[in-house]
């Protein structure tokens, strides 16, 4: 059978695809294969854009692994089996009124995946989420079950091991209490966002920035626990704006080019207008403008779950590298990060890059794992994290061919005049490298920084 991943930009016809209900049958797969000299990948959901656990060879996933094995609420621990995904975790927490410290932005993940590559969403004073496992149990080929703990020697290389080391297949994570979050969405000037960019990460526990090409419009979206799930005075307004006339600019856009629109939501509608002329420079600047009045009328304040806030919707088909770089100390931030955005986007519009929107930045704290691209041993370390995206709108053969060929330029561009400056590493689940060439590239500059 065909395994494809969640962007639909890399596939694997696997000689053998194992899915273990139990320990015991992990640990008996992974010592026959040991045992005949033979390669055994753990795949997860096939979630990462660059399909890091795709192979041809003999794929291990863990999904029918997923029992939640114990909630500890006076600990505000849980221990689950690496096939759970996050949503799975999050469902079986909330009764206990616990929730996870930080999530990526999809819920789907397997929590192996999670772990082992370095998932990380948003929060200066927050770590990438291999910081919130307390214990490890892995299937190792040579030493059967070893569990690992936080503290232990060995432990900073178990997590974020791309399966290198073993199967992981149960894992304990530190929980937070069950919370909601008031999300604030505003749009800046780039100025302004630069000015205000060190009081952002200070004075927010959750805060990402969407930059958006073309326009000087930056997208804020900041998060904060709250309770009671109102919003009380001083905690800001609603949005007033209604749904069909929030996403009325991008309609007119996609009517414009000879579509309708009507009943399509925000992202249906940027794919129908992308889809008309994706590497078409002055459409995407028109598009790009129809998505930044789109958030000029979407500004306002709302609450809910955090695990409602911390996920969001990231869009279909689409080609997307990530880089992570240091940045200060959140008591010191060195301003490396808006120095790098102010390059990136010189790079893209004096080369007449056709960018959509948005180029999403994040922040967190550092992580005591080996392999992970913000590792670090100082204490307050920052770490910025910059994805930028090329949309793959249509299934047209020829329409992705050109896309592909087009992100290849631009992702290598970034690599060439960006990377090298301000320290920058891929997050593994990004890491492309469509030739011989490049793949090397990136073995020297991985092995530099590991």
């Amino acid at each position: 059978p065909e395994v494809v991943n969640w962007s639909g930009t890399h596939a694997c016809r696997p000689v053998a695809v194992h899915a273990p209900e139990t320990v015991a049958e992990v640990e008996a797969l992974v010592a026959r294969y040991h045992a005949a000299g033979e390669k055994l990948r753990p795949c997860g959901g096939a979630l990462s854009p660059n399909g890091l656990a795709l192979s041809d060879g003999a794929l291990l996933n863990l999904a029918l692994l997923d029992d939640i094995v114990a909630v500890d609420a006076d600990e505000k621990t849980c221990t689950v089996r690496c096939g759970a995904r996050v949503e799975q975790v999050l469902d079986a927490l909330a009764p206990h009124g616990l929730t996870l410290e930080n999530l990526a932005s999809i819920a789907q993940q397997q929590i192996g995946g999670f772990v082992g590559a370095g998932a990380h969403g948003t929060g200066a004073s927050l770590p990438p989420v291999d910081e919130t496992v307390l214990s490890l149990k892995v299937v190792t080929p040579g030493r059967g079950i070893v569990t690992v703990n936080r503290g232990d020697p060995l432990f900073p290389l178990f997590t974020v091991s791309l399966g290198l080391l073993g199967v992981a297949v149960e894992a304990t994570l530190r929980c937070v209490p069950k919370h909601d979050l008031r999300e604030r969405v505003e749009v800046l000037t780039r100025a302004d966002a630069i000015a205000r960019h060190a009081a952002y990460l200070r004075d927010n526990r959750h805060v990402r920035f969407m930059w958006i090409p073309h326009v000087d419009a930056v997208v804020v979206v900041t998060n904060n626990p709250t309770l009671g799930g109102e919003l009380g005075e001083g905690q800001g307004l609603a949005c007033a704006v209604p749904e069909a006339e929030r996403v009325a600019p991008l309609r007119d856009a996609l009517r414009s080019c000879g579509g309708d629109g009507e009943g399509l939501n925000f992202a249906q509608l940027r794919d129908a207008c992308l889809a008309a002329a994706p590497l078409d420079l002055p459409h995407i600047q028109r598009l790009n403008f129809a998505e930044a009045e789109f958030w000029r009328r979407s500004q306002g304040t709302d609450v809910a779950d955090s695990s409602k806030k911390l996920n969001f919707e990231c869009g279909g088909s689409q080609w997307v590298n990530e880089c992570c770089f240091p940045c200060g100390t959140l008591a010191k931030p060195d301003g490396r990060d808006m120095a790098y955005m102010a390059e990136l986007l010189e790079l893209i519009e004096a080369g007449g890059v056709p960018a959509p929107a948005p180029i999403e930045q994040r922040w967190t704290s550092g992580s005591s794992s080996a392999l992970s691209p913000a590792a670090s041993a100082e204490p307050g370390a920052l770490f910025s994290w910059v994805g930028i995206i090329m949309y793959l709108p249509t299934d047209d053969v020829e329409q992705r061919r050109r896309i592909t060929t087009a992100f290849d330029a631009y992702k290598r561009a970034c690599e060439a005049r960006l990377w090298p400056k301000f320290g920058a590493v891929e997050h593994w689940a990004k890491v492309e490298a469509a030739t011989p060439e490049a793949a090397a590239i990136a073995r020297d500059r991985l092995r530099a920084r590991f």
